[in-house]
């Protein structure tokens, strides 16, 4: 089992589903059982790998291969390195608690947890994935389950939500695939995405395609399809509609998760693979990422659903990550080789991606206990809540203050990063981007003001408080934003040798396009 643990990782959902399919659909809770044992193993195994992780190199562990389909030289591989590994554990503590925050559905029960048991195998196995071909796999088998967890198990809109989540995700995909056969056809046919890394910059210096530099367009190809997912403007006008329509559960797993999928794509792919265009866009990839911080905070200001306005929250949040990610090029020689700027916007990104993947699982979690008990999401509807369920309030003002990125609490901490990373190469960027930690204060405080504060509503006076199960889905991720706004180091540490890595490449490979 040792020498498989990524395998099993990735395939103990699977078996979980078949298990959850063969139970009779009116035993709701023995499946309910089954799915949680199912995600709890995976999350004992997330934690052996992370127990077993060697800290001192950035390359890739516990590898596994197997020939697939040989003909075409597609084979079974898959690998961890300090880039996949925090987005793995992310993702089996995110299904774990999301099984339990699934707890009080009621309709079509086996076909709920099945689904969301395939998507789990979905997300992971992009993490894990070094075929190229079998990462495009795992890519599209997310979208099927998602589509159906928003379309049967959503609101009054979740047809078109779901429809649109589709379309938008499948144009991604469609153009991941022409890159992925361009860089097959280029790299001696091969999806081998280590190979790929190795000799895609070489082949495709000095191609065209129709008088345009060939590399840049494959970049631009990949860089639409992660964009899509992460997202960024203009590609997010997907995203409010699928979190307000979706169930709880999938909310979480839609913001804590599959948001970072993009992310991590950029950085696996854009990033590992093509370092030379990495110089070519980072000045626009820092500007979307400005546009994001400010249109999806002033988007969040103007809400008065608040789970549209957490929506719009991670479309804010997401941008920082983008700036960070920009900041890689400081360590050139341009940019007088400021290897600490990159390291720490570099950090600061992937810190990000993971500290957003916690408060905003936590913040949609806190949404759907006070839905469950009024009904509706109207912020103004409310009002006066801490005194009649202070617990619960208290722990919404804790994720409403690691949202807007109090000092002390995680969210902070990988938000300062992206911007010391950023600010020897973007300054006024980053300038312009402080203004949207003013901006999420703004729509956070004004939204608990209005729902917490001042006279009660009389309408809301016997709401139950907060329950025991609703506390075992919230405080491990209170937890975790706490300790690492206090202590970053146990994280940084598992990125930090891969995230060298990365900026190597860009430096050694990407440098000389900088002065063309």
């Amino acid at each position: 089992m040792e020498n498989h643990l990524l395998s099993w990782i990735v395939w103990i959902p699977i078996i979980g589903m078949v298990a959850v399919t063969l139970i009779p659909r009116d035993h709701s809770n023995a499946i309910k059982w089954t799915a949680a044992a199912a995600a709890g193993i995976q999350l004992i195994f997330a934690l052996v790998l992370l127990a077993k992780f060697d800290l001192t190199t950035g390359d890739f562990q516990m590898y596994e291969s197997a020939q697939w389909i040989p003909s075409l030289n597609i084979t079974y591989q898959l690998g961890v390195d300090g880039l996949s590994l925090p987005m793995v554990v992310l993702t089996a503590i995110l299904f774990f608690i999301g099984i339990f925050v699934s707890w009080k559905i009621d309709k079509a029960v086996k076909g709920y947890f099945a689904l969301l048991l395939l998507l789990d195998t979905g997300i992971v196995g992009v993490f894990l994935s070094l075929d190229f071909f079998l990462f495009y796999v795992f890519w599209e088998v997310m979208l099927l389950p998602m589509y159906f967890l928003i379309g049967m198990w959503g609101g009054p809109q979740r047809e078109y939500a779901a429809i649109k989540f589709f379309l938008y995700t499948l144009v991604g995909s469609v153009l991941m695939l022409i890159a992925i056969l361009a860089l097959y056809f280029t790299c001696g046919q091969t999806f081998d995405m280590i190979t790929i890394m190795e000799t895609a910059s070489p082949n495709l210096a000095g191609v065209t395609w129709w008088g345009m530099d060939a590399m840049k367009v494959i970049w631009v190809l990949l860089f639409i399809g992660f964009a899509i997912k992460v997202p960024v403007f203009p590609f997010h006008t997907w995203l409010p509609l699928a979190h307000v329509e979706a169930p709880t559960a999938v909310s979480v797993i839609l913001a804590g998760i599959l948001l970072k999928l993009g992310a991590y794509g950029l950085l696996r792919v854009n990033y590992s693979m093509l370092p030379d265009a990495v110089w070519w866009f980072a000045g626009a990839m820092a500007i979307l990422g400005l546009i994001n911080v400010i249109w999806g905070a002033l988007c969040a200001l103007a809400q008065t659903d608040i789970k549209k306005l957490v929506a719009y929250s991670s479309i804010n949040h997401m941008g920082y990550a983008l700036i960070g990610m920009a900041a890689v090029i400081a360590a050139g020689e341009m940019n007088g080789g400021n290897y600490a700027a990159a390291q720490a916007g570099l950090n600061g990104a992937v810190f990000q991606m993971f500290n957003h993947g916690t408060i905003s699982a936590m913040l949609f979690i806190l949404v759907g206990v006070i839905y469950d008990r009024a009904h509706h999401r109207d912020i103004n509807g409310f009002g006066g809540l801490a005194s009649s369920m202070p617990i619960y309030s208290g722990i919404v003002a804790l994720a409403f203050f690691a949202g807007l990125g109090l000092p002390s609490l995680s969210g902070f901490v990988s938000e300062a990063m992206c911007f010391l990373g950023a600010f020897p190469v973007f300054r006024t960027i980053v300038i312009i981007a402080t203004l949207g930690i003013l901006l999420n204060a703004a729509y956070f405080l004004w939204a608990f003001q209005r729902m917490f504060l001042g006279e009660m509503n009389e309408k809301y006076k016997d709401l139950p408080e907060i329950n025991g199960r609703e506390l075992f889905t919230i405080i491990p991720l209170a937890v975790i934003t706490i300790l690492f706004g206090i202590y970053p180091w146990p994280f940084l540490k598992y990125i930090g040798e891969t995230m060298n890595v990365i900026i190597d490449q860009v430096v050694a490979i990407g440098s000389m396009a900088s002065v063309m």
